[in-house]
């Protein structure tokens, strides 16, 4: 009979925020895979918690993820753990727990610290609906066409950015963006815990030498894509206007209705510009 993997969440800086749970699967597992090895270590040694460690970083986390499937098919309860917050969420884990689940193998789920999750609750920026993008690509076409993916996006947007990079980062996200209200959460839950909030213009001049780990908070857009689409159409002229919905395929009745509805006008008014 397979052992099960378990997905535990550590602190992402107060060592507090560890669960009863979590140091109970720690305590009792065969095994535990490690982002970072010294850094878990320090978390065992002040939990008095004494087990074989093994690595399981980025770099690694394929072939790592074979043998320690090997590992759980002999039997083995193995737990997961990253650097600080939950594995997988732009930390490895993903591919561990694929191949674990193509191997039926039980997946169990620790929850726990998730930097992402409360820098947004604290941020003061809507909660209703929201994506989380993570680290946006190094390549800055890459980067610019990630970003526009999400410009008309109602949705909160969240990310991640190293303090290095930040300034550049905020500076993409207001070109593309536009210059929206935000939340720069840093060292979260630790002693320099800090959240700056305003629209990005006005904080990439206040920034000096960010330090720490930052999650950026970014409101969702005014308009959704359509809106913004009719926004785009209502700008041109009357029949710039007519000739995009024919080629679209659409007849002449259906092309006035079209035109009356976005901008809002009776079709006979359309009707009476196209005799």
């Amino acid at each position: 009979m397979s052992g099960n993997l378990y997905i535990v969440a550590t602190p992402i800086g107060n060592l507090e925020d560890i669960t009863l749970r979590a140091i109970r699967i720690l305590k009792e597992v065969d095994l535990i895979a490690a982002e970072d090895t010294r850094h878990t270590l320090k978390l065992l040694n002040h939990l008095n918690i004494s087990k074989p460690l093994v690595s399981y970083y980025k770099e690694i986390e394929k072939t790592k993820s074979n043998l320690l499937i090997k590992e759980l098919l002999s039997g083995k309860n193995v737990a997961l753990v990253s650097d600080a917050g939950t594995p997988a969420i732009s930390d490895p884990g993903e591919e561990l727990v694929k191949n674990a689940i193509k191997n039926n193998i039980k997946v169990f789920p620790i929850p726990g610290a998730s930097a992402l999750i409360c820098a947004l609750v604290s941020s003061g920026i809507s909660t209703k609906a929201f994506e989380f993008i993570g680290f946006l690509p190094v390549n800055k076409k890459q980067k610019e066409e990630k970003l526009n993916e999400y410009k008309n996006n109602t949705n909160t947007l969240i990310f991640y950015e190293a303090p290095h990079k930040l300034n550049q980062t905020l500076t993409d996200i207001y070109n593309v963006l536009g210059d929206r209200f935000i939340c720069l959460a840093r060292e979260i839950t630790k002693i320099h815990e800090e959240y700056i909030r305003g629209n990005i213009s006005e904080l990439i001049e206040k920034l000096d030498e960010p330090k720490g780990e930052f999650v950026i908070i970014v409101e969702g857009a005014n308009k959704t894509k359509k809106e913004a689409k009719v926004e785009e159409l209502n700008e041109l002229k009357l029949e710039e206007h007519y000739k995009y919905y024919e080629e679209m395929g659409y007849d002449k009745k259906e092309i006035i209705k079209l035109i009356a509805k976005d901008r809002n006008v009776n079709k006979n008014e359309i009707y009476k510009k196209f005799i």
